[in-house]
């Protein structure tokens, strides 16, 4: 059994921050919570800006963070919503991205968890392909209603199992194997 390690999740989103805290107590690690609202600098490169904000936000917080950054990438739209994916769906929703779209419907989401503390920057993604449904489907938040893993029938937000296979629990996976042999290897 691991250690409870002190980490905090810094976002302006309670729901990233739920699964997160979720996802990493099954790997031992405690997780706190600042909700802060941090400034995203205009950039295609999600890693760019997950960076810089986590590095923002430890500037504020003074206390090991991590923030998690990810975009929904159509492909018959280039990518897009691709990094702006919070203001898109802020924007037009997803009845918006539904209307964009006619036939193709492949994509893919993209995490990622950016760790921040005085001495070290580093960043985890992760991606999990899939397909955007043709209706909202389920009762969950973001683009949950509409995403459809690959190999599975139903969204993100109807099942029950999202956190076990979400692009984020990928990231986050990646993450704590990182995170806890870093703790570990400190306290020897």
């Amino acid at each position: 059994m691991h250690k409870s390690f002190d980490l905090y999740f810094v976002s302006s989103n309670s729901h990233k921050y739920k699964e997160a805290k979720s996802i990493l107590n099954s790997f031992g690690i405690k997780l706190g919570f600042f909700k802060l609202s941090l400034d995203e600098i205009q950039s295609t490169s999600l890693k760019e800006i997950a960076e810089k904000k986590a590095y923002d936000a430890f500037s504020k917080c003074k206390k090991p963070i991590i923030i998690e950054d990810d975009g929904l990438f159509i492909d018959s739209l280039n990518g897009f919503p691709g990094p702006y994916s919070s203001y898109v769906f802020k924007t037009i929703g997803n009845k918006g991205i539904l209307n964009l779209l006619t036939t193709k419907r492949k994509a893919k989401f993209v995490s990622i968890i950016t760790y921040c503390d005085k001495k070290i920057l580093k960043s985890f993604d992760a991606k999990l392909d899939g397909t955007v449904s043709k209706s909202q489907n389920g009762m969950g938040w973001g683009y949950d209603p509409i995403f459809i893993p690959k190999n599975y029938k139903k969204t993100f937000a109807e099942m029950k199992n999202k956190n076990d296979l979400s692009h984020r629990f990928k990231s986050l996976k990646k993450f704590s194997n990182w995170y806890l042999h870093k703790m570990e290897s400190n306290d020897r």
